[in-house]
């Protein structure tokens, strides 16, 4: 690896995997009970989000793979929250 692909990485990781976090909790806002709940569930699904992330952004074959990796189901999480938050 270059060390561009590997700061591409570490980015990836630390800047991906925060956005995939905040958007599983805000995500987890969308299901059904109570408010407490939700943000307990939250709390707990973004822990989970940010450790795959971090796995994920240097198991990917590329450094592209790996920002569309995070980048892409973070949009859809943050979105479903989004719609069910309204």
């Amino acid at each position: 690896m270059k060390a561009l692909d590997i700061a591409s990485r570490v980015g990836a990781a630390v800047v991906g995997g925060y956005a995939l976090a905040t958007a599983a909790a805000l995500g987890a806002t969308a299901l059904p009970g109570t408010r407490a709940e939700a943000v307990q569930i939250g709390i707990m699904l973004g822990f989970l989000a940010y450790a795959a992330a971090m796995i994920w952004a240097f198991a990917a074959r590329s450094a592209i793979r790996a920002w569309a990796g995070l980048i892409g189901p973070a949009a859809v999480l943050a979105l479903i929250g989004w719609i069910g938050a309204s």
